[in-house]
């Protein structure tokens, strides 16, 4: 499928590279590239020759610099909530990948552009990178995810602080709360997020899928439900034969060939 906003790149390692490509706009989310964005999730979820995704933004400024603000002007009451319910299931989409998906943050990540990176699994940011949700300061709210990710990943009152300040922080300060996992050099972000992708594929594919089911869906619930969860999870990875052949491997002292099943 071509794109007109987004940039696909399939290697032949089975990472595939996503690039919002709007750099002139500073990547800014619009209606055409969150329909994009949905279906090339549908795209990569269903290719086998996709193990694991790297999201970026296009250009030296910008991850997503937040929302198009010329298509909220318009928006009312029950088109900002078709507009929400559509930004969150996409990026829900993306949590919910069973393949790891990393966001590669190279600048603004602002917005939309922060909620996006919040969907993904792990954060590596560039040390030029801003993170912040400012759509307070517009009359609004985070409508894609901002509200209910933000603490979750950071805890309530330093999200609290961030969303209603609008204030933006920088890449440390957003490693030293927790939103994102690193702070790598920028000439070598997509280098670094690639070599962490390896090391993820590197592992049985079928397990990432388990685990990353097993985080997601344990994460809310009470222990004894999360708990539950992941005995039956634990369950299939025992039944599945990526598991003996990861055994065998380990008993024979050699590197395991997994087959995601």
């Amino acid at each position: 499928m071509t794109f007109s906003t987004l940039l696909l790149d399939v290697g032949d390692d089975g990472i595939a590279l996503v690039t919002l490509n709007r750099p002139d706009k500073l990547n800014a989310l619009n209606a055409a590239v969150v329909a994009e964005l949905d279906a090339l999730v549908r795209q990569v979820s269903q290719d086998p020759a996709v193990r694991g995704v790297i999201i970026t933004g296009a250009g030296p400024k910008a991850f997503v610099a937040g929302a198009d603000i010329s298509e909220l002007v318009a928006v009312d009451r029950n088109s900002g909530t078709e507009m929400g319910q559509r930004g969150s299931r996409v990026f829900r989409a993306i949590e919910l990948l069973p393949k790891p998906v990393i966001a590669a943050v190279n600048g603004f990540a602002l917005g939309g552009g922060c909620e996006l990176a919040m969907a993904c699994h792990v954060r590596l940011a560039a040390p030029n990178a801003r993170f912040g949700l400012p759509e307070l300061k517009l009359g609004l709210i985070p409508g894609f995810g901002g509200t209910v990710r933000l603490p979750r990943l950071v805890g309530r009152g330093r999200a609290l602080e961030m969303l209603l300040t609008g204030a933006m922080i920088d890449a440390e300060e957003a490693a030293r709360i927790g939103l994102v996992n690193r702070v790598v050099p920028a000439e070598s972000l997509l280098a670094d997020a690639r070599t962490m992708m390896l090391a993820m594929l590197a592992v049985g594919s079928a397990a990432v899928r388990l685990a990353l089911q097993a985080v997601d869906g344990g994460l809310d619930r009470p222990m004894d439900e999360a708990l539950a969860l992941e005995s039956t999870l634990f369950g299939e990875a025992c039944a599945s034969e990526d598991k003996g052949e990861g055994t065998r491997a380990f008993m024979e002292k050699r590197p395991p060939v997994f087959r995601g099943r």
